[in-house]
């Protein structure tokens, strides 16, 4: 195998420009899906892989131009990991993940968190029953497949934690006793930039158990006169069934999806290339905190999602480039002297990125 060191990575599928010769879903079926009722665990692959790219069809019937964000959450999915997804108000981070739950067909939850939410609010609590005169377990919003975490970045660190259990062991613990999740189980949370009044930065230690960041950009003139031209029809984003979204896959094409994903083989070529870039961000003199084993693991697992999501069972230099910035970039803290300087993380990736000798 040999080397391009003039390879240049590309925007990447998560990148609002992204060019559809880099979409997972481009060789998704066209017309009504296919008959998923049988769902055998560990097997029909290529119906699996059909059926979660026809979620994106889906999802569009709600949620305009939001395609690479529906490819993260099921990469994420894929992964058995967890997306933030950061927009300004109004973008329909919201909605987005409400309509994904629904193509999926699996229970979802909402909860928004804000300045007096406690931890119990979300993972549970223990409530004394009157009746047995004993206290009982009363289940918090995350128990279910696909939590919405609203917001996330509007409430104290204390409450942020109480997530982190569940996300890393997908399970919580409630005086002492481990009480198991759901499968699947996603946490989909959306935040406001940092910038906006009343928000907490998330802290790299919660930051790093994201398996992926998802910018949501403002729609282009295009797809927001395609919004407004639905509301004017009388779109509900309440009422999801009315638009005509219907499940089109379901948590045995997620679990037949993530056998397949764990069967994508990686050169050692590939997986050096992983490492070099990895250890780049750790050598740049803008960066305080670098890729560390578990972002380059990640990235590692995203590049497979993504690969067998493209229908190959190997994966490409073209993954890694086209996944890095949305598996790396949020795991990065920039030096004070960089940011004075208005110097991005996504610039200090992409040169780092570039810095790498491109297999081939």
């Amino acid at each position: 195998m040999t080397v391009d060191p003039s390879r240049n990575p590309g925007p990447g599928p998560f990148a609002p420009d992204a060019s559809s010769h880099a979409d997972p879903f481009a060789k998704a079926p066209a017309g009504p899906p296919p008959d998923h009722t049988d769902h055998r665990p560990g097997g029909g692959p290529n119906r699996a892989r059909d059926a979660l790219g026809a979620v994106r069809g889906e999802v569009g019937k709600a949620v305009v131009g939001q395609d690479p964000a529906v490819a993260g959450i099921l990469i994420a999915l894929l992964c058995r990991g967890h997306i933030l997804l950061e927009g300004v108000p109004g973008v329909a981070k919201t909605l987005l993940v409400r309509s994904v739950a629904a193509a999926l067909d699996v229970e979802t939850k909402r909860v928004q968190f804000t300045p007096d939410l406690m931890p119990g609010d979300v993972t549970g609590s223990l409530v004394f029953d009157s009746a047995s005169s004993e206290f009982t377990f009363r289940e918090g919003p995350v128990f279910t497949n696909l939590l919405l975490a609203d917001e996330i970045n509007r409430t104290p660190p204390k409450t942020q934690a109480s997530l982190l259990e569940a996300m890393e062991e997908r399970q919580v613990t409630v005086d002492g006793d481990p009480r198991p999740l759901p499968s699947p189980f996603l946490v989909a949370a959306t935040q406001n930039p940092v910038e906006y009044e009343g928000t907490y930065p998330l802290p790299e230690a919660q930051l790093d158990r994201f398996l992926l960041k998802v910018t949501l950009p403002l729609p282009p003139r295009d797809d927001e006169i395609t919004v407004l031209t639905r509301h004017a029809s009388g779109f509900d984003p309440r009422d999801l069934s009315a638009a005509g979204l219907r499940p089109v896959a379901s948590a045995a094409d997620i679990e037949t999806g993530a056998e397949q994903v764990r069967r994508v083989t990686v050169a050692p070529q590939v997986t050096a290339y992983i490492v070099d870039i990895a250890r780049a961000t750790r050598f740049s003199p803008s960066l305080a905190l670098g890729v560390s084993p578990r972002g380059a693991t990640a990235l590692l697992g995203t590049s497979r999602a993504w690969a067998w999501l493209n229908g190959r069972d190997f994966v490409t230099p073209d993954d890694v480039q086209a996944l890095a910035q949305s598996t790396l970039a949020h795991r990065l803290s920039l030096r004070p002297e960089a940011e004075l300087e208005g110097v991005s993380v996504g610039s200090v990736l992409d040169a780092a990125i570039n810095s790498v000798p491109v297999p081939r």
